[in-house]
């Protein structure tokens, strides 16, 4: 398990620099910036060592040495504060360039990922891995980064300086040094896998929030705020004990640390304190080692060097921690990035389009365990208008999913004017087809832009046509900017008027196929007498696929495909199925049963 964890987190780092390598720059100005920053810190101790052993005793300062240490160790501060200046500045336009990589990256993989992804992560969780996580990464791994990197210099430089004052006290620095790196390694070693659990929650809460926010009415209906708080609370309380397991072991890292560099320190003191005792300022014999004076100039600098080659193994057992949490969303946004999209090239071409489709042996199920289509043949002739009907389930969305090209059918094909769909390319597929589904989508933008969709360079004559032809102009116009009414939360449309915006776009889009499903569910009896008078002016010699739960909007269908559990059962027109008395007949008959009866 462990080197499996190993073997990710190197996986993530290499994956990572490769989003890093474009800006070698920024790089090359950090490592730049840090050595100067370790050189002018470090510089400091050296220079108010020496005004120390300047100023031996009264009567005896050596001014000049003491003003001229004071110049440089102002000028180490200045040199050390721009040098910060600068690190900060290439860290954070490191960190923005990343995370616009990031999200670009993942945006990109998401919208080429097609329905199948969708339909299978919740969308709270995907929103949290494109958003949250990409922070979490550039502010815990790129800036935890440069920690380390500074951390690293320091630790190497203050040990050459401390070999070089006196090579045995720094040897005693070095043995003990292990320790503090045991502890931190001891504490933080289960962190990764709790910082895993923490992301995952957290995103499965964004999603139930989400969730509660989009179905609000209906909550609020069924009197379910209780449960709805209950699961949040359930949620939010793993939430809780995990973040909290998390964050207390991760915090546990700097105390156990610093408690062994103050033992360092102490030690270094003690012996640096009898090195002073027995050299008195001039060379110090230990049997047969002889080593340099050690003045109380040097002890000092020492000591102050043993404080810094301390303090950044502090540093970096808190950079562990964001490492850690930086490494575990990573792994979420690289699932993103990394999600296969669909096959989007063809070789086959369609300089006209008749429309006629076969589906010729299709199988398909979403999952493995439960076979919904098997073996489904169908004929549609150029200009036809086919109604698909049958109970909830039965697989009308699912053949209008195929047809679209969402998925790809396991076995069989589908093919258009006899070419095999999957051999199209897919965006010169899809721009074959016009679709009205029962749930609008509507864009943040102007009610012209919405229309527009799909047919970026429409001019607002043709816009304001359609819109005519999906008999909504009367509502746009009475809106307060008309077609140039940005579509916000304060914009008061109902769903049908939505829905009949979409009609619109599709009537501006004018495509050789079209796909209603349930298209005018949110509209009045009145306006959709209307739309189905403007759908049968647009179908009119082209292909058309209605679906259809009231029977009564497709009784003049060229063709009724009458589905049940993933199969086509009968086939034909309203008359022909009527006569045949088969299931079609018992759920036309139930429907208007059933409508009398509520009568």
């Amino acid at each position: 398990m462990k080197k499996g964890i190993r073997t990710l987190q190197k996986g993530l780092v290499r994956r990572l620099l490769t989003y890093v390598a474009p800006y070698k720059g920024y790089v090359a100005g950090t490592i730049a910036c840090s050595i100067l920053y370790v050189a002018s810190v470090l510089v400091g101790p050296v220079l108010y060592g020496e005004a120390i052993d300047a100023m031996p005793g009264a009567g005896r300062v050596d001014f000049s040495a003491v003003y001229l240490m004071i110049g440089c160790f102002a000028g180490s501060v200045l040199v050390s504060f721009a040098s910060q200046k600068l690190l900060n500045n290439c860290v954070n336009s490191l960190c923005y360039k990343l995370v616009r990589d990031l999200r670009r990256d993942a945006f990109e993989s998401l919208t080429a990922a097609g329905v199948r992804y969708i339909d299978t992560h919740a969308q709270g969780d995907v929103m949290t891995r494109i958003v949250n996580d990409v922070d979490v990464i550039t502010d815990g791994l790129l800036q935890g980064a440069a920690q380390l990197f500074t951390g690293v210099m320091t630790i190497l430089a203050t040990l050459a300086v401390m070999f070089a004052v006196n090579y045995i006290i720094a040897l005693v620095v070095v043995v003990l040094t292990p320790l503090s790196l045991f502890v931190a390694a001891v504490i933080t070693k289960k962190t990764f896998r709790l910082f895993q659990k923490q992301v995952r929650i957290q995103g499965e809460l964004v999603s139930h929030v989400k969730e509660m926010l989009g179905g609000q009415k209906t909550v609020i209906l069924f009197n379910e705020e209780k449960y709805s708080e209950k699961k949040f609370e359930g949620i939010n309380a793993r939430l809780n004990e995990i973040g909290w397991r998390a964050q207390y072991s991760s915090a546990l890292t700097n105390p156990g640390t610093r408690f062994v560099n103050a033992v360092i320190t102490a030690f270094v003191g003690v012996l640096g304190c009898i090195f002073c005792i027995l050299s008195d300022g001039g060379l110090l014999t230990l049997g047969t080692l002889t080593l340099g004076g050690f003045t109380v100039g040097k002890l000092s600098v020492f000591l102050s060097y043993a404080n810094q080659y301390t303090k950044p193994f502090n540093e970096i057992s808190n950079v562990v921690t964001q490492l850690q949490n930086a490494f575990a969303s990573a792994a979420r946004v690289f699932e993103v990035i990394d999600e296969p999209g669909e096959r989007t090239e063809g070789t086959a071409h369609l300089s006209s389009c008749r429309g006629d489709i076969a589906v010729e042996g299709v199988r398909f199920s979403y999952s493995a365990d439960k076979p919904l289509i098997e073996d489904l043949d169908l004929s549609v002739k150029a200009g036809s208008k086919v109604a698909i009907v049958g109970p909830t389930g039965c697989g009308k969305t699912t053949l209008i999913n195929l047809l679209m090209r969402f998925y790809d059918p396991l076995a069989g094909r589908i093919t258009v004017d006899g070419t095999d769909i999957r051999d199209i390319p897919l965006d010169e597929y899809r721009k074959l087809f016009g679709m009205v589904l029962q749930e609008s989508f509507l864009s943040g933008e102007t009610v012209a832009y919405n229309i527009a969709y799909g047919a970026e360079n429409a001019s607002r004559a043709q816009i304001e046509e359609a819109a005519k032809a999906a008999y909504c102009d009367f509502f746009i116009r009475n809106l307060e900017k008309g077609y140039d009414t940005v579509l916000t939360g304060n914009v008061n449309i109902s769903q049908g008027e939505k829905q009949l915006l979409c009609i619109a776009r599709v009537m501006l889009v004018d495509p050789p196929m079209l796909i209603l499903d349930e298209a005018t569910s949110n509209i009045d009896t009145m306006t959709e007498m209307r739309i189905q008078k403007a759908f049968r002016k647009i179908m009119r010699g082209r292909t058309s696929f209605i679906v259809a739960h009231r029977l009564s909007t497709i009784l003049d269908a060229d063709l009724i495909l009458v589905m049940k559990d993933g199969a086509v059962v009968e086939q034909g027109t309203h008359a022909s199925l009527m006569e045949a008395k088969g299931f079609y007949y018992r759920l036309y008959n139930a429907q208007f049963a059933g409508a009398e009866q509520g009568a």
